[in-house]
């Protein structure tokens, strides 16, 4: 599957708006993914094919020192093409500077958890009743920049 990975702009949002709606059961609003495109403190990355589709999009915020992935989607018929690995390792090119990079992954998502462990996120916690529709929860994984 062709694609590049290129920082998320404006442009992108009514795509990432339907992303949204069909891979997560609380979808976030186009208030809070315009909000997102314009934060300086955030990476936001979208892999784009030829034609111009999203096939999925990764959002981190920066705190410091300290980096958190928002979110992760990848279109269902884009998936296992290496499209959230590609944007995955993007992320981890520019962040050069974390010391290190932290996300919640639903406790059920074992295709998700599977990927991060590949890349090197390590399990670092849980946080009870994270998530809605269903309610579950989340694994904390976190991947080591600096020591």
């Amino acid at each position: 599957m062709e694609f590049a990975i290129v920082p998320m702009t404006s442009a992108h949002l009514e795509q990432i708006e339907a992303l949204e709606k069909i891979c997560f059961s609380d979808p976030w609003s186009r208030k809070t993914l315009e909000d997102m495109v314009s934060n300086e403190s955030a990476v936001n990355l979208a892999a784009v094919d030829p034609a111009g589709l999203v096939l999925g999009y990764i959002s981190l915020c920066r705190v410091l020192d300290e980096g958190y992935i928002n979110n992760v989607a990848v279109r269902p018929e884009a998936r296992r093409q290496g499209v959230a690995t590609a944007l995955l390792q993007e992320l981890r090119r520019q962040g050069g500077e974390l010391a290190f990079i932290s996300l919640e992954v639903r406790e059920s998502n074992q295709g998700a958890r599977t990927l991060y462990d590949g890349l090197g996120y390590r399990e670092a916690g849980r946080r009870r009743g994270y998530y809605f529709h269903p309610k579950e929860d989340a694994i904390i994984m976190t991947l080591e920049l600096k020591k």
